[in-house]
Formats: structure tokens, C-alpha cells, sequence
């Protein structure tokens, strides 16, 4: 009855939903569905859109990221293949042997001056390979030849290589940029702009170089010895037509639509030194300043509006922390100077591994954005009108269902105050409605020809029933007043037999054992008196014997209270775990006060138990009195009630004191087995004794984490006590 009861509040929502008109039940029934899975799966459908464009989006950053860097690998292989291509001509090698020996004949065929001299090949060849510098080293390191206006014996040389070698990524420092020529010098410094987010920096000017330089060893044939070394590169500050030429790669025009546009950067360190992403607000005339030599003339449709460059400003600090210090590459959206741009950020390393710089792809979320507002919103009206049409529908069909209904019930309310004729008639459909309203009235047509039959035969049958009560009253009466009789005198023979039974197995006790206790008590007692003083040095022994004669006395009275309670303790009921165990700490709750014991407690059990209320508080009390003691200066006691499977409930008592010996732990329920001086080990045998009445069991362990537990095992209400003497299938937390 316990498992099946409602709540309170669950009895009232039944009810208001039970009074609800059988209209508002339907469409409930068709809307609430209706209300609740369409949103939801616009909400998903909304919410898939959104990220499946978000993943478009990164995807084709991510392609656009590959592509540009692709193009910056071809520009170093490009480089180095260049000028692998001039140290390998025939003709360096003849204007270096006429650099180097002037008075040496010119080869056969051709003319002594017909050669130009070594600094104007490698003029030529820088302008035909598209560099912004070349030098030919001697094998010492010294220059042999350079192109006018450039002196690099200062740059750091990366090594030659034998072998096809892409150009490496170079940074020059300040001091090392006085061997470039004044126009590439000119490019280099670059003026820092504040830009929000960026880390903070005390820099105000960027003036380092970023170059791509390659080195390649001048032979006169493979595995000969080293001549030279020819070093050329290319200055990537300010370099507009590389970046915008990478632009146009990978953002060709047309290639976004809804108006957004790519953008492309070089970064050294967290700085823009060549870049296509213009600042905000700017005209076409302000560009003039950045757009130096080397800038193109006409951009593609699909560069940013004309302004501007943001040479200068610099990457956000959550960007530099992932590519830069970390060494991530970056695919997800940024804030890019003005804008939020879908980005990516790719790490560059020089020759020694080390991260200098970063290349970056990126274009204007924005019209993305007002694409997927515009998707969402879409499909939110689809949505919308789909639930707006399907709730139009259901309130006609709900009507043309509840209308019939509402009729018939107006019948019956009717019917109810009496008016018998009335009737629900046809109503339209012949569908089941229409039935049960056919068949409703043909039953109130045979209940009114019955109702009348019936007035006739209860006025005829209401005189034979008054006549039969009065002489059943009478009857009932007397035996009733009988049965009380008899109750009375059963009570009072079962009550006197209880209390023959008690002062015989009192007086025999008294008799066999409280004498001898007195004899020896009084002996004592007089020899004490007689020996006076003497008595003195045997005082110990005989105060312990005085103690012991009270021991003696205290089992004998527990002895008999052990044989009482079966007597007059009462009958057998259904026990709730939960309240005896309230009611024995009430009882004990001194003890446990007086030690300063916490009590944790946690009610699981839902059945009751068989047995005597008195007894099983006997052995409640016992327990925690019991574990009080085992706790004298204070800790917690666990009480713990709990469903047994389907067998019954256990209530466990843990407290956190010493623990139960080994010597102990092996016999805790046999008579007189205690370690306290002034127990009687009586305790125990007896609560388990009065369980093992009922089927039931008392159970001790040492807990893991130090201290006793006793658990008083019962069978459920229903259940066979032999359910309860293995227990060990159902219950895997037995110790």
C-alpha cells in the first residue's frame, strides 16, 4: 500500500487534468506534441545548419591556408632554383675567371670584351629572375662581385647546398641592414600600430628584415672544388606584389560570393610587414605611402575595398600564443584589424627551426554571417507556418470529435436533475461517436422502462426489509454482547497464566541462586567485621569479590529479563524500521549525548518487519548503548536501514571506536564474552536470541576503515524465515 499511494501533490495534477472539458484533453493531445518535437527539431535542425556552415567555413580556410602556403614554398624553391640556375651558367664561370685573372685569354671564339663584366651579369640575371639582390663570395666568405649598391659581407650566409634547396626565411637584424641597397632599406622599418587585442608591447617600430635567402656553391663542374658562392634573395617587407599576387591565387575574383572578399598576410613575429587588409575608414589616396615600388598597379575584384594597407598593426594575443609560442596552425575566426574574418594562421621557421613569422588567409565572415541568420530565420518560418497550419487543422477535427462528446454529456447532466426524457439525437457522423450516441439513448429508453418496474417492486420489498433488520439488529446485538464475554475471559485466563509462569520461573531463580549469592555476601560481609583492620591488606581482594557477587546479581537479572519478554511483551506486528529506531534513540540518546557522539543516519528501508515492537527495541537500545561505550571520548555512529533484496531489511549500527578482538570477533553472540570490567557478555546473546525468534539474525564486523558493525537482519512482511538464513545471493555487501 506504501509503494502504490500517491502524493499529495500527483493526487491534485491527476485531478485538474481529470476536470479538463474532453476538447482541451484532444487538443492537448495533438498540440503538446505538436508545441514541443517541432520545436525541438528546428532547434537541431537550426543548430546542425549553424555548425555544419561553421565547419564549411573552416574547411575552406583550411584549403585556402594550403594553397598559400603552397605558393610560399614554390616562391623559396623558386628563389633557390634561380640562382642555383646562375651559379651552374657557363657564362658566370667566364667572368669569373676574367674577375679573377684579367691578363687570362679569352676562351676561343669569342671576343675579350665580348663578356660584360661580373657585376653587371649578376645585374641582369637579379632583374631577369625577379630578386631583390645577388653577390658572388670568394670560398673564404669574402665578396667577389655584387650588384650595384649591395654589400652583404655582414648577413648571416646560410649554408650551400649541392642539391635543388628552397630558400631559407632570414631575419636581419638593424645593424646587419646597412648591406642592403637604400631602395630595399627603405621597406624595412615599419611603424607599430595600436591594434585591440594585441599583446602588450613596448615596441613602437618594427625594424627588422625578413628576407629569403639562398646560398649555392659556384663549381666548375659537380664535385669539383668550390670557386664561390652566390647568394641572392628576395625582401618579403612591404613585398605588395608577392602578397598580392598570393591574394589573387587563392581569392580569385568571383571566388566568394555575397560580397565578402580574402585577404593575405606576412607576418614577422606578430607584425603585418606585407599585407593586403586595409584599415578602416581609409581613402585610395592615403594608400599612397605604403603602396611603395614593388606594389601593384590594379588589384583583383576579390581584394578588400581600396584604403590603406595595415602594414603595421598587429595579430591578436590568443593568436600569437597558439601559432607563434606554441606552433599550432590557426583555422577558426579572428578579429583581424577592423573585421571578423574566417582565419588562418600558418607558423614560419627560419633555417634553425626556429618560428619567425606567420602566414595568414582569411575573409569576411560577415556576409556568411548574414547568410546563416538568414537560413536560420528560414527555417524558423517554415517551422512556424507548419505548426501555425497543423494547429488550425487540429482545432476542427477536435471540434467535430468533441461536439458529439459534449452533447451526450449534456445528456447525462440532464438525465442526472431529473428530466428523463431528454436525449442526445443524431449527430452527423456515423463513425464510433455516432454509435455510442445511438446506444446511449437506447440505454436511457430501457433504464427508464426498468426504473419504473423497479419503483413498483422496491415499494413491495421495502416493508419486507424493515421487518427483517429490526429482528438481524436484535439478533446481532445479543451476540455481540456475547463475544465481549468471551474476549474478556480469554484476556484474563492468558494473563493469569503469564503471570504464574513469571513467578515460578522469578521465585525458582531466587530460590537457586540469589541465596547462595546472599550467603556469600553475608559471610563477607562478617568476616570483613570480624578481621577489623586486619582486613586491610586483603582489601583490594575482597572489594573485588563484592564486585564479582554484583556481577552474579546483574546476570541473574538479566537472565530474567531474558525470560520475561516472550511472556509479556505483546503480539507480533508489522514493525517500521524507521520509527523503532526513533523511538530506542529517544531512549539511548543520553548515552550518546553524554559521550558527545555524532549520529549520521539513512532511512532506505521500505518494508516492514514481523516481529514484537518491545524486543526489537530491547535489542535497538542494547546496540547503541553498546557502541556508545566503544566510543568514551566521542566519534560518529552510522545508522543505516536498507531493503534486502527481496528477502527483507536490514538496519546496520557502525560506530568509529576500536573495533571488536579477534577473540571476541570469533563468538560475539555467546553468553558472557565481553572485554568491559563491568559488563556481563549477556547483552548480545540475548538481542540475538530474541532475533533468531522471528527468523531473523544479528551479524558483527570489523568495518575497513577501523571501528564495529552490527546489522540486525529481518525478514519482510511475507517473506519465510529461511529466506533470511542465507543471505548471501542477494545481499553482496554482507561482511
Amino acid at each position: 500500500m506504501l509503494l502504490t499511494e500517491q502524493a499529495p501533490g500527483q493526487r491534485r495534477r491527476s485531478g485538474r487534468l481529470a476536470r479538463l472539458p474532453i476538447r482541451s484533453k484532444l487538443l492537448m493531445l495533438v498540440l503538446v506534441p505538436l508545441g514541443v518535437v517541432l520545436p525541438l527539431l528546428g532547434l537541431l535542425l537550426l543548430g546542425w545548419s549553424s555548425v555544419a556552415l561553421d565547419r564549411l567555413l573552416v574547411a575552406k580556410v583550411r584549403a585556402d591556408l594550403a594553397v598559400a602556403h603552397g605558393y610560399f614554398e614554390r616562391l623559396q624553391a623558386r628563389v633557390g632554383a634561380s640562382t642555383r640556375a646562375v651559379a651552374e651558367s657557363h657564362a658566370l664561370h667566364l667572368a669569373l675567371d676574367q674577375a679573377l685573372d684579367p691578363g687570362r685569354p679569352p676562351p676561343p671564339g669569342r671576343a675579350a670584351n665580348a663578356l660584360p663584366p661580373l657585376p653587371e651579369l649578376l645585374a641582369h640575371w637579379r632583374e631577369r629572375e625577379g630578386l631583390d639582390f645577388a653577390q658572388l663570395l670568394g670560398p673564404d666568405g669574402r665578396p667577389l662581385a655584387h650588384d650595384a649598391g649591395l654589400d652583404l659581407p655582414a648577413l648571416p650566409l646560410p649554408a650551400g647546398q649541392d642539391g635543388p634547396a628552397a630558400a631559407q626565411l632570414v631575419v636581419l637584424s638593424p645593424q646587419a641592414q646597412a648591406a642592403l641597397p637604400p631602395a630595399l632599406r627603405a621597406r624595412v622599418a615599419v611603424a607599430l600600430r595600436p591594434t585591440d587585442g594585441a599583446q602588450p608591447s613596448a615596441r613602437t617600430q618594427e625594424d627588422r628584415a625578413l628576407l629569403l635567402l639562398a646560398r649555392v656553391p659556384v663549381r666548375p663542374q659537380p664535385g669539383g672544388a668550390v670557386r664561390g658562392h652566390l647568394l641572392a634573395g628576395v625582401l618579403l617587407n612591404r613585398n605588395l606584389d608577392f602578397i598580392d599576387q598570393l591574394n589573387d591565387i587563392v581569392y580569385p575574383a568571383g571566388s566568394l560570393p555575397w560580397g565578402s572578399h580574402g585577404t593575405a598576410t606576412l607576418f614577422l613575429d606578430d607584425v603585418r610587414v606585407s599585407t593586403n587588409v586595409r584599415l578602416f575608414g581609409q581613402t585610395e589616396a592615403s594608400a599612397a605611402p605604403e603602396d611603395a615600388p614593388g606594389a601593384r598597379a590594379a588589384g583583383s575584384s576579390a581584394r578588400p575595398p581600396t584604403g590603406e594597407r595595415a602594414i603595421g598593426t598587429r595579430v591578436s594575443a590568443t593568436v600569437r600564443q597558439a601559432v607563434l609560442d606554441r606552433g599550432d596552425t590557426w583555422l577558426d575566426r579572428a578579429f583581424v584589424v577592423n573585421a571578423w574574418y574566417v582565419s588562418g594562421y600558418l607558423p614560419l621557421a627560419d633555417a634553425q627551426g626556429q618560428r619567425v613569422g606567420m602566414l595568414y588567409v582569411g575573409f569576411l565572415e560577415r556576409p556568411f554571417t548574414w547568410l546563416k541568420y538568414g537560413v536560420l530565420a528560414g527555417i524558423g518560418l517554415v517551422f512556424f507556418l507548419v505548426m501555425t497550419g497543423a494547429a488550425w487543422v487540429c482545432l476542427r477535427w477536435a471540434r467535430r470529435i468533441a461536439h458529439p462528446l459534449e452533447r451526450m454529456n449534456a445528456v447525462m447532466q440532464q438525465v442526472e436533475d431529473g428530466q428523463g426524457g431528454a436525449r442526445v439525437g443524431p449527430v452527423g457522423d456515423a463513425d464510433e461517436i455516432g454509435h455510442l450516441a445511438a446506444h446511449l439513448d437506447h440505454l436511457l429508453d430501457v433504464v427508464a422502462d426498468k426504473t419504473a418496474a423497479l419503483e413498483r417492486w422496491n415499494a413491495a420489498l421495502d416493508a419486507k426489509v424493515a421487518e427483517r433488520t429490526r429482528e438481524l439488529q436484535e439478533r446481532t446485538h445479543t451476540l455481540q454482547e456475547r463475544t465481549d464475554e468471551l474476549q474478556a475471559t480469554q484476556r484474563q485466563l492468558l494473563r493469569q497464566e503469564k503471570l504464574a509462569a513469571v513467578g515460578q520461573l522469578t521465585a525458582s531463580i531466587a530460590h537457586e541462586v540469589n541465596n547462595p549469592i546472599a550467603v556469600i555476601q553475608g559471610n563477607l560481609d562478617l568476616a570483613r567485621e570480624l578481621l577489623g583492620a586486619q582486613a586491610r591488606p586483603v582489601q583490594a581482594e575482597l572489594d573485588l569479590i563484592d564486585r564479582q557477587i554484583e556481577r552474579m546479581r546483574l546476570i541473574v537479572t538479566r537472565l530474567l529479563q531474558f525470560a520475561r519478554p516472550g511472556d509479556y511483551a505483546g503480539y507480533v506486528e508489522a514493525v517500521d524500521l524507521a520509527q523503532a529506531l526513533d523511538d530506542a534513540l529517544v531512549l539511548a540518546g543520553h548515552h550518546l549525548s553524554q559521550h558527545g557522539i555524532a549520529v549520521q543516519r539513512r532511512d532506505g528501508a521500505t518494508r516492514p518487519a514481523p516481529l514484537n515492537r518491545q524486543e526489537l527495541q530491547q535489542v535497538l537500545v542494547n546496540l547503541l548503548v553498546n557502541a556508545a561505550q566503544a566510543m568514551p571520548t566521542g566519534g560518529a555512529l552510522s545508522l543505516e536501514t536498507a531493503d534486502w533484496g527481496a528477502h527483507g531489511v536490514v538496519l546496520r549500527v557502525a560506530d568509529t571506536g576500536p573495533g571488536l578482538p579477534a577473540d571476541l570477533l570469533d563468538r560475539p553472540f555467546q553468553p558472557f564474552s565481553t572485554r568491559k570490567p563491568e559488563g556481563t557478555g549477556l547483552g548480545l546473546w540475548i538481542s540475538h536470541s530474541l532475533l533468531e525468534r522471528y527468523g531473523g539474525e544479528l551479524r558483527a564486523a570489523n568495518r575497513p576503515g577501523g571501528g564495529a558493525e552490527l546489522s540486525v537482519w529481518l525478514p519482510g512482511e511475507g517473506t519465510t524465515p529461511a529466506s533470511v538464513t542465507d543471505p548471501t545471493p542477494a545481499d553482496p555487501d554482507k561482511p
